[in-house]
């Protein structure tokens, strides 16, 4: 593969028509000359290797000629023109996989008490294992998006949900608690394939109005995941112990394995290109050819500055990178601590057994679900008011759903603190359990979204930070949850953190009312247009001034720094 720099501008201004088509083999035969002629390109250059047919760029750069492949419309190979049977089970399958990697992320807790019992451990040592698996997930995303750029996404998911799977192997067989906490944090490094690349996936099949729908359901099985576990995993520990418990979750994941390596294709239009412009390079004998990205994308070293460096950098920089990242990490500090908290409800002060003291987890599943089916409202409203041809959208008119359901989560908090009594009715405590995962729901798709938008090119870089933030807290909350509600009391401790939960709540509300403001005095936000009817996109010459000089060496910042409701720039998610 040819990879040149990307610090140099491209110049099509040395030719008239510096553009064309080409296109070899079967598939000369099926190009429509009358059909795709075009005034401003060169007549159809034919070549004998298969080629369905592909627009071409005669491209200076460094004194050198380059001719730059690009999609033509409709091309089947194009992932944004895949059928949408297609692209709903390469979604499913994707979610699936996020889906299990959730539910081996808080399975392994319910088998904590047996685990360290048979290994002579104490139980701190046990929840180790729930520390290194997010902390795991918090580092690695900074270092391996890169990686995921240059092999493309099919490798990467295949390779890491297959090395995810075999770490059960050792998980059900270690003989001591050191081989168990290792084993932890390889499953969260080939887990966090379940957080590193699938949004950035929808981003590659979906078209910005698409791909509301798709979000909110990785959301949903992100939070199903994670807070659903506990409700099998406390029977089949009781039953048959903590070892088969790991076996069965590396065992339930070889279905979808196996559906991945025969059905998952490669999602990332670039790589379809390489392909070709690697064909026509053998082919012709003119190592001119290349793909688009192969000229624009960043070196290795710049992609592991991306993604990491600049990551930390804009968390502690950017107020809304902050706030909103000190949010979602608050959210999943609650819900890792809740693995510990509603043992300490329901087994210690109602006396529930092992197995159904697991069965409160199911009022989470219920709001989290409840949550789900709400923000098809947000996606309506949001959808109408992008169609609206006199009201120009802002990544402001994300926060709606978060204004709506957010607030559930203090009162859910509250809730569930004073209903802990063992003489309550435990339908109370279940109640709050349901608003918590209801709010974190909302919490959790609006900063994403609402990240994106502001960011453009640049929220990869930010929603890696927010990441690194929520792993964190997610991975230090289990090892001092339980000691927090016994030492200062379940209802005060509960108290505390719905104050907590209270401040952060008015986020949202803030960010609507000022968001432009804040906006508009950071480097790396862009910029929307405010006036105008058609809701088109301007030439905003002030926000692409701004990502030159913060981001020079981006060629993508510098293209697409001006973003409307219509047209976002593809980002990853982490």
């Amino acid at each position: 593969m040819v990879k040149l720099g990307a610090s140099a501008d491209l110049d099509w201004s040395h030719l008239d028509k510096p553009q064309g088509r080409v296109a070899g083999g079967k598939y000369v035969e099926n190009v429509d000359e009358a059909g795709t002629a075009e005034e401003d390109r060169r007549p159809l250059q034919k070549v004998e290797c298969d080629m369905p047919m592909t627009l071409t760029d005669s491209v200076m750069k460094d004194g050198k000629e380059w001719v730059v492949l690009e999609f033509a419309e409709n091309d089947p190979e194009d992932p944004f023109n895949w059928n949408i049977y297609l692209k709903a089970f390469l979604t499913a399958l994707l979610c699936g996989m996020t889906l299990f990697i959730g539910l081996a992320t808080t399975a392994y807790s319910s088998g904590i008490s047996r685990m360290v019992s048979d290994l002579h451990r104490s139980n701190e040592i046990g929840q180790l294992g729930l520390f290194t698996f997010n902390m795991t997930c918090a580092i690695a995303p900074l270092f391996l998006a890169p990686f995921c750029e240059l092999v493309g996404r099919r490798i990467i998911y295949v390779g890491g949900y297959a090395l995810f799977g075999v770490c059960f192997v050792g998980l059900a067989l270690g003989k001591n608690m050191a081989t168990i906490i290792v084993l932890r944090a390889l499953l969260g490094l080939f887990g966090c394939i379940g957080t590193i690349l699938v949004g950035g996936t929808f981003d590659d099949m979906f078209r910005p109005e698409q791909r509301a729908i798709p979000m909110a359901l990785f959301a949903y099985v992100a939070i199903l995941g994670t807070v659903g576990a506990p409700i099998y995993a406390g029977f089949v520990d009781q039953a048959i112990g903590w070892r088969w418990l790991e076996g069965i979750q590396g065992l339930s994941n070889v279905p979808l394995l196996v559906l991945c390596v025969f059905g998952l294709r490669e999602k990332r239009g670039s790589v379809y290109l390489h392909k070709r412009a690697k064909g026509l390079r053998k082919d012709t004998g003119d190592e001119r050819w290349v793909a688009k990205e192969e000229l624009e994308s960043p070196g290795l070293k710049e992609m592991l500055y991306n993604s990491s460096v600049k990551s930390v950098l804009m968390l502690v920089t950017e107020p809304v990178v902050f706030f909103f990242g000190l949010w979602i990490a608050f959210a999943w500090f609650i819900t890792f601590l809740f693995l510990s908290v509603i043992g300490i409800t329901f087994g210690e002060k109602k006396h529930w057994g092992e197995g159904v003291a697991g069965l409160p987890y199911i009022a989470l599943v219920i709001g989290v679900t409840l949550a789900f089916a709400a923000n098809f409202l947000q996606i309506h409203k949001y959808d109408s008011m992008r169609r609206a041809a006199n009201h120009p959208i802002q990544p402001e008119h994300r926060l709606y759903g978060a204004m709506m359901g957010a607030v559930f989560l203090p009162i859910g908090l509250f809730i569930y603190s004073f209903t802990q009594y063992s003489f309550v009715h435990w339908i109370g405590p279940c109640i709050g359990l349901g608003c918590i995962s209801f709010g974190i729901f909302f919490i959790f798709e609006s900063c994403y979204s609402f990240t994106s938008d502001c960011y453009g090119p640049s929220a990869s870089s930010a929603i890696a930070g927010q990441g690194f933030m929520r792993n964190t807290l997610g991975a230090v909350s289990p090892l001092f949850g339980a000691q927090f509600f016994h030492n200062v009391g379940s209802q005060y401790a509960g108290l505390i953190l719905s104050l907590i939960a209270s401040v952060l709540t008015a986020l949202p509300f803030v960010l609507y009312k000022f968001g432009p403001e804040i906006r508009a005095k950071s480097k790396r936000a862009i910029t929307y247009d405010t006036d105008d009817n058609n809701n088109n996109k301007d030439d905003a010459s002030q926000s692409n001034e701004k990502e030159q000089t913060s981001d020079s060496h981006n060629v993508e910042s510098r293209e697409d720094s001006t973003i409307d409701g219509d047209s976002k720039k593809n980002v990853e998610i982490f």
